[in-house]
């Protein structure tokens, strides 16, 4: 498949087809012919992260004990299979459905992390950005195909047609990555030369890699204390305010389009897609930009994540390189500085309120784009910041991150059909004042503290047990 791809740039694809899927079911979850109340529909909303939430780190540290590339299709399979039992479930009772869903949630929740464990192994480090987002543009490109192309089954072919279809698909793609994928570039049957020596040696050889006649089973510690004492660690926790307008989008923007716009609910496909095409589109372009200003030593691997996530910079005198962080040669703050500009989550925020404020329905729709279209170049900031300050542990942490992230998911839901339980317009601009307001704590919180430097405990000692035909011959610690 893609001979003409390196094998890096197949898995990212391929990893991005996947995610499409699994976000295109998520989008398609409002069934027409049964009448749920707003109150339940919240609630089944939410029931998926009650799972979801529940794998995120046991998903990233089987990731990092077994086959990233293994856990990652076998989750895709396994939620897409589900997926076709949902038209059943909902006729028999919604409660039937919320148990579907949290089953759903629960094979999802690995997927994030097991795709981080996948780009420690893959991804060099002037890569990481561009590999890593091309895999995430996929669940943004999974809305912009997922309501399209669900108005229309609905339309043509029924409501349950939508489960089956992407169910099929999920399928079609499991055999695919089953495949073409491997674990490492070191497993891998069909890689160059050339691509296997230059991973291995941007990132070092996989741990425990295969060596003729020899096995290697490494005993690695997970330093957790070290993750929950890292502030580091705690910054990437800007998921959280990401995922908030992300959920609220995908899963709330068709009842705000036609409680508030005024649009046939049946008829919304593109319109809806539209903020969600664009960040498809920046998602990538901001892996590419990210990934330039890190190769041409223009900024630091921590101004890059925080102009990424926060915004643009403005810099007084030539300190990006020796004083990028925000300090000068007297240690002040004051002068020689880096000025942080809202952009990304910051004009995610200001967008939000000006959509809150605004008026009809050209507004409504532009503010929703550009909102969405300005936070894509944040994935490049704290979606890849786990990579940065420790590879080895990336899908932990991801799982970690991604946790953060899925409490919104379960929050905002139940929030937001309890604030629009009169479906006013009035109800709608607290919605996106809240959304904005976690954005803004989201653009301070990171600028002040985050870091893309590989933290210290990030590389702690392991013992690897060599064993020659059966027969343990030694240990050694590296």
């Amino acid at each position: 498949m893609c001979l003409w791809l390196p094998k890096r740039y197949v898995l990212a694809f391929l990893s991005g087809f996947g995610f499409c899927i699994t976000f295109g079911m998520r989008c398609n979850l409002g069934p027409p012919e049964l009448t749920w109340s707003s109150g339940k529909q919240g609630f089944i909303h939410g029931s998926f992260f009650w799972g979801y939430i529940l794998t995120q780190v046991p998903g990233g540290y089987l990731a990092s004990r077994l086959k990233a590339n293994r856990v990652f299709g076998i989750a895709i399979l396994t939620t897409c299979i589900l997926n076709m039992f949902l038209p059943s479930a909902a006729r028999a009772h919604w409660v039937v459905f919320v148990i579907v869903r949290v089953l759903q949630g629960l094979a999802e929740g690995v997927l994030y992390p097991s795709c981080h464990g996948i780009w420690s192994k893959w991804a060099p480090p002037l890569e990481r950005s561009r590999l890593a987002t091309i895999s995430f543009s996929g669940s943004y490109a999974g809305a912009v195909i997922g309501m399209p192309i669900g108005g229309m089954l609905v339309e043509y072919a029924g409501w349950p047609s939508v489960f089956y279809v992407f169910g099929c698909c999920g399928m079609a793609w499991f055999i695919l990555w089953t495949l073409t994928s491997h674990d490492s570039p070191a497993t891998h049957p069909g890689i160059s030369h050339a691509e296997r020596t230059y991973i291995e040696e941007s990132i070092g050889k996989s741990d425990c890699a295969n060596i003729p006649m020899v096995r290697f089973y490494c005993k690695i510690i997970t330093p957790w204390k070290k993750f929950f004492s890292s502030l580091p660690v705690w910054i990437i926790v800007a998921n959280f305010c990401r995922s908030w307008t992300f959920y609220l989008l995908i899963i709330s923007q068709p009842a705000y389009f036609e409680q508030v716009l005024k649009y046939d609910i049946s008829k919304l496909g593109f319109l809806a897609a539209v903020p969600h095409l664009v960040m498809t589109i920046v998602v990538p372009f901001g892996g590419v930009l990210a990934d330039y200003l890190r190769k041409k030593d223009i900024l630091s691997t921590t101004n890059v994540r925080k102009v990424m996530n926060c915004g643009g910079m403005c810099f007084p005198h030539d300190t990006v390189k020796n004083y990028g962080k925000g300090y000068t040669r007297q240690g002040s703050l004051l002068t020689d500085t880096i000025i942080y500009i809202p952009s990304g989550f910051g004009m995610e925020a200001l967008f939000l309120l000006i959509l809150a404020c605004s008026h009809g329905h050209s507004a409504a729709v532009v503010c929703l784009v550009f909102a969405v279209g300005f936070s894509g170049f944040a994935i490049s900031g704290f979606n890849v910041n786990h990579l940065d300050i420790a590879p080895r542990y990336a899908s932990i942490l991801m799982g970690l991150s991604n946790g953060a992230g899925t409490l919104s998911g379960m929050i905002c839901p139940l929030l937001v059909s309890y604030i629009t339980r009169t479906e006013t317009e009035e109800d709608w601009k607290v919605v996106f004042v809240i959304a904005s307001c976690i954005h803004f704590s989201g653009v301070i919180f990171y600028a002040f503290f985050a870091s893309g430097e590989r933290q210290p405990w990030a590389d702690p000692p392991q013992e690897e047990v060599g064993i020659l035909e059966g027969d343990n011959f030694g240990a050694s610690p590296s």
